[in-house]
């Protein structure tokens, strides 16, 4: 399973979710639940349940769809019925939310639990961001890497936010940038590299253009600089 989930990552081009977050149709206003079907959220956009933030495998935590708001949920997370309007009020599988909404009725059993990792959802974040796209963060032997969606957000400025996906409702690692130095890194083997370096500290990534390349020096040295605004670079 490890190098099936392996193989996956590094066949994903993440060119597909760019183009979702784009064009993607708005989601479903809570009074349109059950009476009109959602756009269902893309399995390879997400690692992990829209609900529960569990991450998801092939045999123990499968991928379900809540046929009510259309999000990537888990099975314990979507272990509910629910009659639809749009279906003929027949019975349907959704999550817990859609299920206490549109039934009234309460679920007694805690489901949620406590999760590591950093509570900001990717596609909110993304459409709210200074500079969002796919990266590779490479290993410390720089032979492998993570690929990853990566955010620095409008409203925490001075942080990168890394998502295994970018629908996903979690991100499993945050790099404060404030004070880092921001290094290009010689074309090699036709891969865009360049580093975060701070202390003994150092990060290289891996642009899939030259031109998204620039663009993230860019805004990583705004933000180890602290600017957090375009009109302050203006005034320096």
């Amino acid at each position: 399973q490890d190098a099936i989930d392996r193989k996956e990552k590094r066949s994903e081009t993440f060119k597909t979710a760019i183009h979702a977050l784009e064009t993607d149709t708005p989601a479903l206003k809570t009074e349109e639940l059950g009476r009109r079907a959602p756009q269902w959220v893309r399995d390879n956009l997400v690692t992990m349940c829209m609900r529960c933030k569990e991450p998801f495998n092939a045999i123990t935590r499968r991928r379900h769809h809540c046929r009510a708001c259309g999000y990537v949920v888990c099975a314990r997370c979507s272990d509910y019925k629910a009659e639809l309007q749009y279906d003929g009020n027949r019975p349907n599988r959704v999550c817990q939310e859609c299920f206490i909404f549109l039934t009234g009725h309460t679920v007694l059993e805690d489901r949620e639990g406590k999760h590591k990792g950093i509570l900001k959802g990717a596609a909110e974040v993304s459409s709210r961001s200074l500079l969002c796209s796919s990266l590779q963060l490479l290993d410390k032997n720089g032979k492998g890497g993570t690929r990853g969606w990566f955010v620095i957000p409008q409203d925490d400025p001075l942080v990168l936010y890394i998502y295994a996906a970018p629908q996903d409702v979690r991100a499993h690692t945050s790099i404060p940038l404030l004070g880092y130095q921001v290094r290009d890194t010689p074309q090699s083997e036709s891969r865009h590299l360049f580093q975060l370096a701070q202390s003994g500290q150092v990060f290289t990534f891996v642009a899939d253009t030259e031109e998204l390349k620039q663009r993230w020096m860019r805004a990583m040295a705004r933000s180890a600089a602290g600017i957090t605004h375009p009109e302050e670079e203006e005034e320096e």
